[in-house]
């Protein structure tokens, strides 16, 4: 299958979509709303959406490039701006769960409109939210099952919403795509 190329500006602002998403992502982790959820949950199943849209439109070549330059520049400001453990952690969970997420999507791209992106995001959630937490924070005091359970709900029901802007964007690239 062929996908159209996307322009230096399509890329520059994906990557940079997808690096604000993980830096706040990775900031507002450390800072939780009560006992099962931290404002990150929020924030982070928007890194699903954007792989999503790049993948759709540019295929998952051009996804993987978006997720590392996002994955660069999120770590080195991470690195500057979260505590090193989350930085590591944010970046470990964020590889696997996206190449998760762009090869799942890819599989399932030919069928439904909603099954690849619903599948996906969900697997690559569970995944995200299995390998961050174990390593962030681990060994420390903090209530930090309680929030990855938290934060995995709030992914997995972000995920579903989600649907609705996906789908109301990829209808708007079709619509330039044949213009």
């Amino acid at each position: 299958m062929r996908f159209a190329q996307p322009t230096r500006t399509q890329f520059t602002i994906a990557a940079l979509t997808m690096a604000v998403v993980v830096l706040a992502s990775n900031i507002l982790v450390q800072f939780p709303i009560n006992d099962w959820l931290t404002w990150g949950a929020i924030t982070y199943p928007a890194a699903f959406l954007v792989s999503e849209l790049v993948n759709r439109r540019h295929g998952p070549m051009q996804a993987r490039r978006v997720a590392w330059v996002g994955f660069a520049v999120a770590v080195a400001a991470s690195l500057v701006l979260a505590p090193a453990r989350i930085a590591i952690a944010s970046g470990t969970a964020f590889l696997l769960s996206q190449w998760l997420d762009i090869g799942v999507f890819d599989r399932l791209r030919h069928g439904s409109w909603w099954r690849a992106p619903l599948v996906a995001t969900l697997l690559a959630a569970v995944l995200d939210t299995a390998v961050f937490w174990s390593i962030a924070f681990a060994g420390t005091s903090d209530p930090w099952v309680t929030w990855a359970l938290g934060d995995l709900a709030v992914k997995l029901a972000l995920g579903v919403a989600l649907l609705l802007p996906f789908r109301l964007l990829i209808g708007s690239n079709r619509a330039a795509a044949l213009s």
